[in-house]
């Protein structure tokens, strides 16, 4: 397979030069991806920028959480928006849900004229969901490019079915980018269930702190990370998801 996508999701800069090495051919650029992605600061951008060579979509959430907003957070990440098209970032990764679980098309509309034409991701606000079909078609009809999705489970494999379905109901209209769980280790089964072309993964593997001193006692954070762990992608893990893709 030729004309696939394997988009790299990095918080560090090191982690986007792995990622261009190792094959990637876009990076959704986020912070604290230990807690599945937030707004990264306008620096980390510019480094990225101008260490590396692919178009970066910035991830557009201000906490975590649930994706149900109140005005002023849609404000703020609309001036996050549009700070980040005037720096030169090629697409935002963005989404909005209702209190009942539906789509929240104003926050989107919203985003979406905030991003000045950029292409506009609806992140994995859509496996929080209630319709995904309809989401998927209120997607269509607002104009959002992609939708990053696990098939509204835990991981890519078992929402495959979904997925298969949601790219048949979507057509050339909509690109679905599949997430979650990615690894060379099971893309291929994924396809063969799907037909996905588009891929998304961190590839990271785990690094232990330069830190020889540690205070095992404190948290920073949740009581369940360690201080100690750094994440990073990994060139080699992002090599091997390419060498699967090209065979496919």
């Amino acid at each position: 397979m030729r004309d696939y996508i394997l988009e790299c999701c990095v918080d560090r800069l090191s982690s986007a030069i792995n990622g261009e090495k190792g094959g990637a051919t876009r990076f959704e650029l986020c912070a604290n991806l230990i807690i599945g992605g937030t707004t990264p600061s306008l620096t980390l951008f510019r480094q990225v920028r101008e260490n590396t060579n692919l178009p970066i979509h910035v991830l557009i959430r201000n906490r975590f959480g649930d994706f149900c907003y109140t005005d002023s957070e849609i404000e703020e990440m609309c001036d996050s928006i549009k700070g980040f098209v005037e720096a030169g970032a090629d697409g935002v990764v963005v989404g909005a849900l209702t209190p009942e679980g539906a789509l929240d098309e104003v926050s989107m509309e919203k985003f979406m004229e905030a991003a000045k034409g950029r292409k506009t991701v609806l992140h994995r606000a859509f496996d929080m969901c209630k319709e995904p079909f309809v989401t998927l078609e209120k997607s269509k009809k607002i104009g959002i490019d992609t939708i990053l999705t696990s098939g509204q489970k835990g991981n890519c494999m078992e929402g495959s079915m979904l997925i298969k379905e949601l790219i048949e109901r979507g057509g050339k209209d909509i690109n679905i980018l599949i997430g979650a769980g990615v690894s060379a280790e099971v893309i291929k089964g994924v396809f063969e269930v799907t037909g996905g072309k588009n891929y998304h993964m961190s590839g990271k593997k785990v690094i232990d702190s330069r830190m020889s001193y540690r205070k095992k006692e404190v948290s920073m954070g949740l009581s369940s990370l360690s201080e100690y762990d750094i994440w990073e992608t990994s060139e080699q893990e992002i090599k091997k998801a390419v060498q699967v893709l090209r065979e496919l």
